[in-house]
């Protein structure tokens, strides 16, 4: 082990053993810079993500988590969430906007996919044993309910829609022409409604599903978790905001 000598001001010297390579910093000078701005004489419209709505969303989950090899103690057990498929389903609108081409969403169902990523530290039965690390990851999927009182701004979507017009024959007015059709047809593209992982707060029971006694060693965690995860629900929406003076 490398020690290094530290003076203290006095004739006793300081030793801090173990030391490793280490640089000083010197402060730079800041000094506030102001911001290029372009005055507009109309007000533009910006396309920036919208927050249609922030849900929490208790999920509830049961898993067998084998131990191999035994454990006789849990250590430490550290989670996380990650989110597979968050997808917004209308199911209800209201009124038309843009000329009648674009509805409101009032109400939607919410479906949500992912999994729960726990890292568990145990102790192996030995007194001194090892220090064990087992990664584990649960799925849960299900869907919420988001009401017409649950949205901070409504969802849209757009129409997309086919007409087909037929003909008459010239030759006979009482037969229509089956090899003559005029078709028209519009598609409108719209941005997807995305969630936003915020916040998970985790509440869980970790056993073994059989009592062992002291010292006794058990090979599966059952486990039992309440979570409560917290969205929030964007899409890509044009806003108009007030320009420069």
């Amino acid at each position: 082990m490398s020690e290094q000598n530290l003076t203290s001001g006095g004739e006793c010297p300081i030793v801090a053993p173990c030391p490793v390579d280490a640089v000083t910093l010197t402060p730079l000078n800041d000094d506030p810079s102001a911001p290029c701005l372009v005055p507009h004489n109309v007000n533009p419209v910006l396309k920036v993500p919208v927050v249609l709505a922030e849900r929490t969303i208790q999920i509830v989950v049961e898993s067998n988590i084998p131990l191999n090899p035994p454990a006789s103690e849990i250590k430490r057990v550290f989670k996380d969430v990650f989110i597979t498929q968050c997808k917004l389903v209308p199911v209800r609108f209201g009124s038309e906007v843009c000329n009648g081409q674009v509805r409101t969403v009032t109400r939607a169902k919410l479906f949500v996919e992912g999994f729960i990523r726990k890292d568990i530290e145990y102790a192996t039965t030995n007194c001194n044993g090892f220090i064990r690390d087992r990664i584990a990851t649960i799925p849960f999927s299900g869907f919420a309910e988001i009401g017409e009182g649950d949205f901070l701004v409504f969802p849209t979507i757009g129409e997309s829609f086919e007409n087909r017009s037929r003909f008459i024959d010239p030759r006979n007015s009482d037969i229509p022409r089956l090899d003559k059709y005029f078709f028209e047809n519009n598609v409108y593209y719209n941005e997807q409604p995305y969630c936003e992982l915020i916040s998970a707060d985790f509440f869980e029971l970790d056993f073994s599903p059989c009592p062992t006694e002291v010292g006794a060693s058990f090979s599966t965690l059952r486990e039992k978790i309440v979570v409560d995860l917290t969205l929030k629900v964007l899409q890509v929406r044009q806003v108009r905001v007030n320009a420069l003076p």
